[in-house]
Order: structure tokens, then sequence, then C-alpha cells
């Protein structure tokens, strides 16, 4: 089964990442399991909500969570 060329996948580190940011509850703690920095954390999971067209978290000044769609 062929995929058409226009179909992007994401990529394992985002993937990584927002699964850790979603479990964790932060980008730092996030950070902290994958030996990376938050700005990478972050960074990552922007280009996977780019990909999806859609936010996965809602960032606000002390707290992430998910959005229905992260969820």
């Amino acid at each position: 089964m062929a995929t058409s060329p226009d179909v992007r996948f994401p990529s394992i580190d985002g993937l990584r990442a927002f699964e850790a940011a979603a479990r964790l509850g932060s980008f730092e703690r996030a950070a902290d399991e994958l030996d990376v920095t938050a700005s990478a954390v972050g960074k990552r999971i922007a280009a996977l909500e780019e990909l999806l067209g859609t936010p996965l978290f809602t960032r606000g000044p002390k707290a992430l969570a998910l959005t229905a769609t992260g969820k």
C-alpha cells in the first residue's frame, strides 16, 4: 500500500516529547527525562502541532494542560 506524496508523519522525537510532557505535565520535566532542553521539547511539540494543524496543550504561566485533541 503506497502513501500519497503529501502525507507527512510525525517524528519519533516529537511523539516522545508529547508523550513525556503529557504524562509529566511539564516541558521541563519532559526535558529532564529525555535528556534535552525544555526549548527542544517545546519545539518538537510545536512541530507536531503544526503538522496536525491544532494545539495539543494549553500553556499558562504555571500550568500545562492537554487540549481535547491532545487527550
